[in-house]
């Protein structure tokens, strides 16, 4: 596996100040794409466990309000092991700080049953599309995107939107 940039304070991706992870490699390739950089599964740099301890690092900080992990496509079968294990990294040692995922997979559809659920507060899921762009959408591109409370939907086992 591997990802292609950290950025250590991103205001861009999820509320507050929070550090950000873009995996590398994504298959969907969706129509005006605002990261095809993260689309070579080869590309980018090997994600380890120095940069999940990189990561862990970063968000050891007062004013970091969570993580957030990007693509590329975090949840592909080729990336969804190695950001789990992030995940759950992150949860264990910052359970007080939210993590956030952005992924072209659908919760309903294809990721029920994924350890990776467990650790995730806030998944924004879908395919960008192109065609359903909106400037005004919050923490999203496309309105086909949904914004998903992910562990009030696990435990009311129907798909809760978080509230912003």
């Amino acid at each position: 596996m591997r990802y292609n940039l950290i950025r250590k304070m991103d205001i861009a991706d999820g509320p507050g100040v929070r550090v950000s992870i873009f995996m590398q490699g994504c298959a969907f390739h969706c129509k005006n794409c605002f990261n095809t950089e993260t689309w070579d599964f080869n590309g980018g740099k090997e994600f380890t466990n120095d940069t999940i301890n990189e990561v862990l690092d970063l968000c050891n900080q007062g004013h970091i309000k969570g993580l957030s992990i990007l693509g590329g496509e975090p949840l592909h079968p080729n990336n969804i092991e190695g950001t789990t294990k992030l995940a759950k990294a992150f949860k264990e040692k910052y359970p007080e700080k939210n993590l956030w995922v952005w992924s072209g997979f659908k919760f309903d559809e294809d990721l029920q049953g994924k350890e990776v659920l467990n650790y995730i507060d806030v998944l924004v899921d879908g395919q960008y599309k192109d065609e359903l762009h909106d400037f005004t959408l919050k923490w999203r591109g496309s309105s086909n995107q949904r914004v998903i409370d992910v562990q009030k939907s696990l435990k009311e086992n129907k798909i809760v939107y978080a509230v912003d």
